[in-house]
């Protein structure tokens, strides 16, 4: 007959992601086998064993993860976004997130660190990079949050839907009144868009002047309808710097992801229709076509 134990490393071991569980000393105690697939470790290597100096982001950052769960912060179910090598030295980008594991008295007895590949997520189209490290840190987060809405919907879960948002007035702004007055006119406009956003809704910085807003309407006219009617707040949004008043725009593309698609080509479908919105002079709401 086989054991509680048996079954439960049995569970463990077809877990569908990677599975790393430490001892509270720090040492790894358990390396399932969809991490040698995606580390190309094998558990000989790995357990009871120095952690090898290629996967030394995988097993960083508990410490500061302990803080958050105390303060009611920790985001494991999205996820961080890390680099590490895998065994022949090539870049990997996974998703890992750290449970704090205690027995029954609340006493921590270890860490499980679960993680799986970020699919697709280097050949994501991202929007001009930001100097400012805020700014980079936002455009991260809501990388992050996009690759975690797209795999949770391609598990069955709710609709998604993509906006991505260009300032039609943002370059010229920025020549002819300063990076200041576009930051500041930038900020404007996004707390406008924040204010017609449903709850459910998420939005964060995508390049200098974009945004994209993650959406859960139920099919591609509502969401092209939310859209319009974000741009219509935009340009209620007059902005006035040093006596001048300014008149804001928005151009947006909007994509309903599929289950026929992956991550990048949904960007591809999203950034297209963006793109056609700025071409077609701005001020413009373009739905792409469903694969």
């Amino acid at each position: 007959m086989t054991d509680r134990s048996e079954l439960m490393e049995a569970a463990l071991e077809s877990f569908p992601e990677g599975l790393a569980l430490l001892r509270e000393e720090g040492t790894v105690d358990f390396w399932n086998r969809t991490a040698e697939r995606i580390t190309g470790f094998q558990s000989m290597e790995i357990v009871t064993r120095a952690v090898p100096w290629a996967l030394d982001t995988l097993f960083d950052g508990d410490a500061v993860e302990e803080v958050q769960e105390r303060q009611g912060r920790l985001k494991s179910e999205r996820g961080s976004l890390i680099h590490v090598e895998d065994r022949f030295g090539r870049e990997l980008s996974l998703m890992r997130r750290t449970v704090i594991l205690r027995d029954v008295l609340g006493v921590r007895v270890g860490t499980a660190i679960i993680f799986h590949r970020a699919e697709g997520l280097d050949s994501l189209h991202h929007g001009e990079r930001c100097e400012d490290s805020n700014l980079e840190a936002a455009q991260e987060e809501i990388e992050e949050q996009v690759t975690t809405a797209f795999e949770e919907f391609a598990e069955g879960g709710a609709p998604l839907g993509l906006l991505w948002i260009t300032v039609d007035q943002a370059q010229a702004l920025r020549k002819s009144h300063g990076a200041s007055a576009c930051e500041t006119m930038l900020e404007r406009i996004e707390r406008t868009l924040t204010n017609g956003m449903h709850p459910t809704e998420t939005i964060g910085r995508w390049g200098d002047d974009e945004f994209l807003l993650l959406s859960h309407e139920p099919t591609p006219g509502l969401l092209a309808a939310h859209a319009q009617a974000l741009a219509g707040m935009a340009r209620t949004s007059d902005f006035r710097w040093w006596g001048d008043r300014l008149s804001l725009s928005v151009s947006i593309g909007a994509a309903q992801a599929t289950k026929a698609e992956t991550l990048p080509q949904f960007f591809e479908r999203v950034q297209a229709a963006m793109r056609t919105s700025v071409h077609a002079g701005g001020n413009h709401i373009t739905l792409a076509p469903e694969r």
